[in-house]
């Protein structure tokens, strides 16, 4: 006797996401073929890939400010010629900066730490702009340098100084901002910058000032370079040149280097 064959079809209808559910046809009888319904279509899968482009971020700038310039001393007339120096004043386009009782001057000081400041900068991936571009020449004003960090769009302009107190035994660094504010540049930006550089150079071992300022840090309203900037800026007076052991470290490349190492890590640690 032959046994009913019992045949179980089960149609998977597969559709994408939020389709119909697959549906299933049973059949009892042997002679009844069975019976298929579908009510979806083939599925077509699209696959889609997005790509992402990454812009690379922009350089960082930083302006770097090498005080007075080589040919000052011989053009009286031109540096003393009257310029804006912010809040209402005039003050000289430049000064011939001072030197060691020896006779290095401040200007070739100023601009080898700033070249060696660069350098270490830009070995990290920043544009670096100077005010000046060799020890030979002529200012620029004070004036100018304030327009060359504003045009810049600078994240930090740092002024490269130092002091020629008499007071021989008056040693130590310190670093002005301009206070009270004029923009919103020279509020909470500017006073961060001087205190991150003031940290670094404590940390490399240099002594804040013993003469002016408190703690390494120097508000001033009259200097016209900060006054008219409208980007973070600081002046860093390194030391004083007339004192016997500051002297020799301002006069020798391993103390140049040493002081360019500690205001590059200041501005490092300002733009992290």
């Amino acid at each position: 006797m032959r046994r009913p064959l019992l045949t179980v079809m089960v149609l998977l209808s597969l559709t994408g996401c939020g389709g119909a559910p697959a549906e299933v046809s049973t059949s009892s009888s042997a002679s009844t073929p069975p019976t298929t319904t579908s009510s979806s279509a083939p599925t077509t899968t699209t696959t889609t890939t997005t790509t992402t482009t990454t812009k690379p971020r922009p350089k960082q700038v930083v302006v770097l400010d090498p005080g007075h310039n080589g040919a000052n001393a011989t053009h009286a007339a031109e540096i003393n010629r009257q310029v804006p120096a912010g809040r209402g004043r005039m003050k000289p386009c430049n000064t011939t900066g001072t030197a060691t009782n020896a006779g290095y001057p401040e200007h070739s000081f100023t601009w080898d730490v700033a070249v060696r400041v660069r350098d270490l900068l830009a070995a990290q991936g920043i544009q670096v702009i100077m005010t000046r571009q060799d020890d030979n020449g002529v200012g620029p004003c004070v004036d100018q340098r304030a327009a060359i960090g504003n045009q810049s769009g600078a994240a930090a302009v740092v002024s490269i100084h130092a002091d020629g107190s008499t007071n021989t035994s008056a040693h130590g660094f310190h670093v002005a901002y301009s206070s009270p504010p004029l923009n919103e540049a020279q509020g909470e930006p500017s006073t961060r910058l001087a205190g991150t550089l003031r940290d670094a150079m404590v940390s490399a071992g240099f002594p804040t000032s013993t003469y002016v300022g408190s703690n390494g840090l120097s508000p001033r309203d009259d200097l016209g370079g900060l006054n008219l900037s409208e980007r973070p800026a600081v002046l860093v007076e390194c030391g004083n040149m007339r004192n016997a052991t500051e002297a020799a470290a301002f006069s020798g490349p391993t103390g140049r280097q040493s002081y360019a190492a500690a205001i590059a890590s200041g501005i490092l640690a300002y733009l992290a």
